[in-house]
């Protein structure tokens, strides 16, 4: 086991945040690709947001 010392408060809560954050950001990427392949089946179904229509 690693020998903290008197810091392990500090080290240990830093290593926690950092699992916190590398894990949120995995949740938002993929949320935000779950996302993203939604909109693009609607965009190749052709109903996209409205006034994407061809112009002309």
């Amino acid at each position: 086991m690693m020998e903290t010392g008197r810091h392990a408060v500090f080290i240990w809560s830093a290593y926690g945040l950092t699992c916190l954050v590398a894990f949120g950001l995995v949740l938002r990427a993929v949320l935000d690709h779950r996302a993203q392949t939604r909109a693009l089946a609607r965009l190749e179904a052709g109903s996209g947001p409205a006034g994407s229509g061809p112009r002309g």
